[in-house]
């Protein structure tokens, strides 16, 4: 084990828990839907998720800071910020479909050191701590190793996506359809999940333009303990939010020539 080994288990027991309430809400015919200013819904459970997730931080690491999508930052004491997102994938949600997650992260001294993503309608989590590799399971007894693919040529790559429409919004939508005439197979497996594919080597190459910290935070170290690559659009591993790319090493690179800034 790392030396985050509490943390990590602290992180599996509150996604345990936010599992519980998001499956209890997923699909109820009162569930409560609202738009955010941005346009984007919000549901009941993702408020209570988001609360019960600080609530026990509070109980247990009261002196770290926590930002959340639903509720923003509250101050802390020192060098330890948890990174929250209730509900990724929350349109999916809201619809009954079964492809959305919550995502912890624990950063400290401006390094993700802990990820959990817990999507419980797929029956999948995946976790990693720092220096501790990056594990997919039902528990922390009950898992096994994540490692990324070894294809090396776009030829044969496998690429997953979100939508084209970000693409669009940001002027790169030629670039991204070159990329995706120019491998394999393209498929949208979408928000957490197209990231964590790449971890576990089902898929070789994922991509997003725009994301924001909680969306990727819990993601990124994933993807490194299983090996992987991930930058932003500029190459910069940059966790406050922007673009996302994660590749296996032999890819990351092409893939930015042609996705990159």
């Amino acid at each position: 084990m790392t030396g985050y080994s509490d943390d990590l288990r602290l992180a599996h027991m509150m996604a345990d828990s936010a599992d519980d309430l998001t499956m209890r809400r997923f699909r109820a015919v009162d569930l409560r839907v609202d738009t955010k200013p941005d346009l984007t819904p919000v549901s009941d459970a993702d408020r209570a998720v988001e609360e019960a997730i600080r609530g026990t931080l509070r109980r247990a690491r009261p002196r770290d800071a926590v930002v959340g999508e639903e509720m923003g930052k509250t101050s802390g004491y020192g060098s330890r910020c948890w990174i929250i997102d209730p509900i990724d994938g929350t349109k999916n949600y809201v619809r009954g479909v079964p492809v959305w997650a919550t995502l912890i992260a624990l950063m400290e001294h401006g390094q993700v050191v802990v990820g959990v993503v817990s999507a419980p309608a797929l029956g999948r989590r995946w976790w990693a701590a720092r220096d501790g590799g990056a594990w997919t399971g039902r528990s922390l007894t009950k898992a096994s190793r994540c490692q990324v693919s070894s294809v090396s040529r776009l030829q044969d790559a496998s690429f997953s996506y979100s939508s084209f429409g970000g693409w669009e919004e940001r002027g790169r939508l030629e670039q991204f359809l070159d990329l995706a005439k120019t491998v394999w197979r393209t498929r949208a497996y979408g928000d957490f999940w197209s990231h964590m594919m790449v971890a576990e080597g089902a898929v070789d190459i994922s991509a997003e333009p725009e994301l924001s910290a909680w969306d990727m935070a819990a993601l990124t170290v994933i993807v490194e303990e299983a090996g992987g690559v991930w930058t932003d659009l500029s190459g910069a591993p940059n966790v406050d939010g922007g673009g996302m790319v994660c590749a296996n090493p032999h890819l990351h690179g092409e893939v930015l020539k042609r996705l990159g800034d």
